[in-house]
């Protein structure tokens, strides 16, 4: 969600803030500002909208402070208006705080630090925080017998008595006038990670906006607090316990994280899918595999004893994710026999099914930060931990970033292999996630003997097709593509349909097309329009159907005539030689005949590259859709 970027060292701080809150811009925002210290001052611009009217508001600014945090943020308490933007500063301006999270008791504490004579100017969760801290300071100050403690510095004491009193998920950077060395971040289920350069340090929500800094990250835990100085970096508990970490280097480079010509992030990590698929069968498939050798075609880290007496899956996601999971529930019960569900982990915290002995969880989230997610498998672990269950249940991840929040929770991580991804709308995370399901469906089906090494051989060989078959489709149809999306710029409302293992995909594309274009569309199985949505076809109702040779095959057409005898313009999904698709249907976007068994991760890329260009044609912020984030880590 809300977007933090803190800076210390010997440049100038503004600079690298602005440019940091740019690579951040993917994760959603409605105002944005910066706070620096310069001669024992701070100065706090802050200005609602994008970033280009906080950098109009800069503009000739001389300030060359080189400590500073900067914010960009997603409105949850209080309106998108220049007075809720973040930095927040206590009553005497001394302080100045930016933070992702919601602060859940921030009216009580708003309303004790009301009858101590502090003023607020906002009607946002985190200004109690700079008022807590001052308070804090202020206390210290006055007591002249304090304790010794082990915290290098008072502003560091003080954001720690403020923190304790906080409840909710937060992730924090705060600066002070009279402590112009000093950058202190602290983290309670947010995302927070640092970063370490030469003689200059910083502080970030996400790595992309540190990649062009350093390569040397460490990211924060729950519960912890770090002092920032032209020196280095300490960190600490809550409690003031001196902790020894080691950073990590990354793997990325400033190229990522670029556009490379293409008019979109969106459209860029579209045409990124084939290399992505590369790498995860690069990474996840033994090239040496035979139907006779007697191992897994499959490289996992799991131990032996991993799949030992499992006998259910549950599988918990939200949004796109939650779309893999229905593929990925198709592939676990029709290769590996396992009865698996999938669940909205917003509705899974609140409304857990009973617990069940021998049940994999699985949580699938790209960022590894998804808050809903996280709380549901932090509440399945805590459930089994109670019970006598928690050595016959495991915890498993599927993410894109193994070194998030989810790494630390679950038994073992799933890498997706995708890279960064800045569009909001993902694209190349889902293709990566859906590859992640079918290594594991496979593995699982091997050692649980339900497929024959044979057929598993057959589909591995189908599985190592596909980038070129999505190179195909990239290749010869995004330009008819591009040219049919023009006939649907005024269209405001879509149905997408789908059956078996595309019924996922059919709600994914509707979801695509929300997210970017703004028009109202539905996801439905095929078989189901019957019952109910056919009432809404008319002439101006188009409907998409996924139409692939196999099961299904026979009866998606059926339908699809169906919503065709209503005026519905009809437009199929489907093999290009594919004669009696091609009399069913009014238009047809063609892609390669695939096994139906594998054609999710063919299916969905000409419904991506037409919801993005329907969206650019009307003109949309394709990769910064409103009120829209790329990581959802608040409730």
């Amino acid at each position: 969600m809300c977007g933090i970027v803190g800076y210390i060292g010997s440049q100038s701080a503004s600079t690298i803030l602005l440019e940091g809150l740019r690579r951040l811009e993917y994760r959603g925002y409605d105002s944005a500002g910066i706070a620096t210290i310069q001669e024992g001052t701070i100065h706090c611009v802050r200005a609602k909208g994008k970033l280009d009217n906080l950098q109009k508001k800069l503009a000739g600014d001389e300030n060359l402070a080189p400590l500073g945090i900067g914010h960009t943020r997603w409105a949850t308490h209080g309106k998108p208006e220049e007075y809720n933007a973040h930095p927040h500063m206590d009553t005497n301006s001394r302080i100045a705080v930016v933070q992702n999270g919601i602060i859940e008791n921030y009216q009580k504490l708003r309303e004790l630090l009301k009858t101590k004579g502090h003023q607020f100017r906002s009607d946002t969760d985190t200004e109690v925080i700079p008022h807590l801290i001052a308070e804090s300071l202020q206390s210290l100050r006055s007591t002249q017998s304090v304790p010794p403690s082990p915290l290098p510095s008072s502003l560091v004491q003080a954001v720690c008595q403020a923190v304790v009193q906080l409840e909710g998920a937060f992730a924090i950077a705060v600066i002070a006038a009279d402590y112009p060395d000093e950058l202190i971040v602290a983290r309670q289920q947010a995302p927070l990670v640092l970063g370490l350069g030469q003689g200059e340090f910083f502080c970030a929500s996400d790595i992309p906006a540190l990649v062009p800094y350093t390569r040397s990250v460490l990211p924060l835990e729950n519960g912890e607090i770090a002092r920032l100085t032209p020196l280095g970096i300490e960190v600490y508990t809550f409690s003031g316990q001196r902790l020894r970490k080691t950073p990590r280097t990354l793997n990325w480079n400033p190229v990522m994280v670029e556009k490379q010509g293409f008019r979109h992030f969106m459209l860029k990590e579209i045409y990124e899918q084939p290399g992505v698929v590369r790498t995860c069968l690069e990474t996840y498939l033994n090239s040496e595999w035979s139907p006779d050798t007697p191992a897994s075609p499959i490289h996992f880290p799991f131990s032996k004893d991993f799949y030992s007496g499992l006998q259910h899956i549950q599988i918990v996601a939200c949004g796109t994710s939650w779309h893999a999971g229905l593929v990925g529930k198709y592939l676990l019960e029709q290769l590996a026999g396992i009865p698996t569900v999938v669940n909205y982990a917003s509705e899974f915290r609140y409304a857990p099914p009973p617990l069940r002995p021998h049940t994999l969880t699985i949580g699938v989230t790209q960022s590894g930060e998804t808050a809903d997610t996280l709380a549901a498998l932090d509440m399945e672990k805590q459930r089994n931990l109670s019970t006598t269950l928690s050595s016959q249940s495991k915890l498993l991840g599927i993410t894109n970033r193994p070194e998030s929040t989810l790494g630390n929770l679950v038994d073992y991580v799933i890498d997706t292999q995708a890279g960064i991804e800045i569009g909001v709308a993902a694209t190349k995370t889902f293709v990566a996630q859906l590859m992640a399901f079918y290594f594991f469906a496979i593995d699982l089906a091997y050692a649980r003997k339900t497929i024959p090494s044979e057929q598993l051989g057959h589909l591995i060989g189908k599985l190592r097709q596909l980038p070129s078959v999505i190179e195909t489709i990239l290749e010869s149809q995004e330009r008819y593509i591009e040219h049919l999306a023009h006939d649907f710029t005024e269209t405001r409302d879509f149905i997408f349909l789908g059956r078996g293992i595309n019924f996922p995909i059919a709600l994914e594309g509707a979801l695509k097309l929300k997210e970017i274009s703004y028009i109202h569309a539905e996801g439905y199985p095929a078989g189901e329009m019957k019952h109910g949505p056919i009432a809404l076809l008319d002439a101006k109702v188009p409907v998409i159907a996924i139409a692939m040779p196999g099961l299904v095959f026979e009866k998606v057409l059926s339908n699809a005539q169906e919503a065709r005898a209503r005026d519905a313009r009809l437009i199929g999904i489907t093999p290009m030689d594919e004669q009696e698709a091609a009399h069913t249907f009014d238009g047809v976007i063609p892609i390669p005949l695939v096994d139906e068994l594998i054609s999710p991760v063919v299916t969905v890329i000409p419904l991506q590259l037409l919801s993005y260009h329907i969206a650019a044609r009307r003109g949309l912020d394709v990769d910064q859709p409103r009120n829209l984030a790329k990581s959802v880590t608040v409730e």
